[in-house]
């Protein structure tokens, strides 16, 4: 498994950025972004997300 990415389906609600549990969201240009060094592939972002934008790559 791999860390998960922010599609661009993202509407910057910050959902997913209040449930990572190792702050691995940020704001970024027009979405959210995940560092994928941080990302320990738990899955919360994308459970909490409206839009489904944090995918598994």
């Amino acid at each position: 498994m791999m860390a998960y990415v922010i599609s661009e389906d993202c509407i910057e609600c910050g959902a997913c950025a209040a449930e990572c549990p190792v702050e691995a969201i940020s704001e970024g240009d027009g979405k959210y972004e995940i560092d994928p060094d941080t990302c320990i592939e738990c899955g919360n972002c994308a459970e909490v997300c409206p839009v489904g934008a944090p995918r598994a790559e």
